[in-house]
C-alpha cells in the first residue's frame, strides 16, 4: 500500500479516536437526557425567579393604572398594539440595577416594595415607537419630535397609561350644563363679553362657540383663585359649580364670529409658528380637545396679551415654555394667524 495512503488512514483513525475520547470526557453526563439540554440544569433553570410577570401581577396593587392601561390603545391586540407594564416600568422580578439603564432599581423583588420604577424621560421612551419614520405603519401615531411639543415631556399632556386620553380631561370636574339656565344668568357677562358672546372690546375674549368644558373649568379656576383677574374673580366668586357649567353651556351653544383683526402680512409666518400649537389647539385653531380653548377667531390683541401673561405670571407648564420662546414679533404673527382664522 502506498505510504501516503497509509498516512491518510492513520490520520483519519487518530481523528476518530480523539473525537470519541473528547465526547466521552468533555460531554456532561446528563446531556441529551431531555433532548438538546443538560438534564442536570433543568432544576437550576426552574429555580430562577421569572423576570417578567405580566400585567396581571400588577392588577391587584395598581388597579387604577391597570384599568387605564387595559382600556387604552396600548392594550389592543386586535390591531397589534400591546405595550405591557414591564416594557416601561422594568421587569417585576430580578430588578437588579442595569448599568446601561436610566431606570432606578428598587430591589430584586418588586412586590415587596409596592412601587414602580418610573422612567424620567418619557420623550425618550415614547418616541421609540411614535417618532415619525419612513416605513412605520400609519395605524401607529407618529410625531415630528422637534415640532410636536418642543422639549416638553409627553406626560405633560398625555396620560401615559392611555395616551389618547389627555391629562386635562382627567383633572376636569365639569359636567355638561344647561344652556337655557346659563342664558338666564348671563346678563352680567354681556357688558364685557357681548350680548351674544361676541366681544366688542379687542382686549376681552369672545366666548361664543368656545369649548364648554374649557369655559366651565376657567370660571371655576377664577373662583378658586387658580387664575388671577380682579374682575373675573369678583364675577365668579358667587357662582356655584352648576351655574358655571350652565354659563359655559350657553356660550358654547352660540354662534362664534372671527375677529379678523390680525395683520395680513404676518399670517403666513404665524401659520408656521402655529405648528407647535396643533396638538392642543388644532390645525386651524379649533381645538379638538374639550378641555383646551379654541383660538381661531379670537382678537389679536387679546391673544398677544395672553401670551405675555404666560411669560409673566400665568401658570401653565406647557404654555409657559412656548410663550417664553416667542419674541414680540412672533407673538404678533401667531396672534394674527389665529385672529384671521375661521372659528367655524
Amino acid at each position: 500500500m502506498p505510504k501516503h495512503i497509509v498516512r491518510l488512514v492513520l490520520l483519519l483513525v487518530t481523528a476518530g479516536v480523539l473525537a470519541y475520547a473528547g465526547k466521552q470526557f468533555l460531554t456532561v453526563d446528563s446531556f441529551y437526557r431531555f433532548g438538546h439540554y443538560r438534564g442536570n440544569s433543568v432544576a437550576d433553570i426552574a429555580s430562577d425567579r421569572p423576570k417578567f410577570r405580566t400585567p396581571e401581577t400588577c392588577k391587584e396593587c395598581h388597579a387604577a393604572k391597570y384599568t387605564e392601561w387595559s382600556k387604552g390603545v396600548h392594550n389592543n391586540p386586535a390591531v397589534g398594539k400591546v405595550v405591557k407594564c414591564e416594557v416601561c416600568h422594568g421587569a417585576a422580578g430580578g430588578r437588579d440595577k442595569n448599568p446601561n439603564s436610566d431606570i432606578s432599581s428598587i430591589g430584586t423583588d418588586h412586590p415587596n416594595k409596592l412601587k414602580l420604577d418610573i422612567p424620567s424621560d418619557t420623550v425618550k421612551l415614547c418616541t421609540l415607537c411614535h417618532e415619525q419614520m419612513t416605513g412605520r405603519p400609519k395605524e401607529q401615531k407618529q410625531i415630528v419630535v422637534a415640532t410636536h411639543a418642543g422639549d416638553q415631556q409627553c406626560k405633560t399632556c398625555h396620560n401615559v397609561h392611555s395616551p389618547r386620553t389627555f391629562v386635562g380631561a382627567l383633572t376636569s370636574t365639569s359636567r355638561p350644563g344647561n344652556a337655557a339656565a346659563g342664558k338666564a344668568i348671563s346678563a352680567d357677562c354681556a357688558e364685557c363679553h357681548g350680548k351674544a358672546g361676541v366681544s366688542d372690546d379687542v382686549n376681552i375674549p369672545s366666548l361664543a362657540g368656545q369649548n364648554e368644558t374649557y369655559l366651565a373649568d376657567a370660571i371655576k379656576a377664577y373662583k378658586k383663585g387658580a387664575r388671577k383677574d380682579a374682575l373675573m374673580t369678583g364675577a365668579a366668586k358667587d357662582l356655584s359649580d352648576s351655574a358655571a357649567e350652565n354659563l359655559a353651556a350657553y356660550y358654547a351653544s352660540l354662534q362664534c364670529k372671527s375677529a379678523q383683526n390680525g395683520e395680513p402680512k404676518l399670517v403666513a409666518k404665524g401659520q408656521v409658528l402655529a405648528q407647535k400649537c396643533v396638538s392642543c389647539h388644532g390645525e386651524s385653531g379649533v381645538s379638538p380637545q374639550a378641555m383646551w380653548p379654541s383660538l381661531a377667531g379670537l382678537s389679536k390683541d387679546y391673544l398677544v396679551s395672553s401670551l405675555k401673561s404666560y411669560k409673566a405670571e400665568r401658570k401653565n407648564n406647557l404654555m409657559n415654555k412656548i410663550a417664553k420662546d416667542l419674541n414680540d414679533a412672533d407673538s404678533a404673527a401667531l396672534a394674527s394667524f389665529y385672529a384671521n382664522a375661521s372659528c367655524r
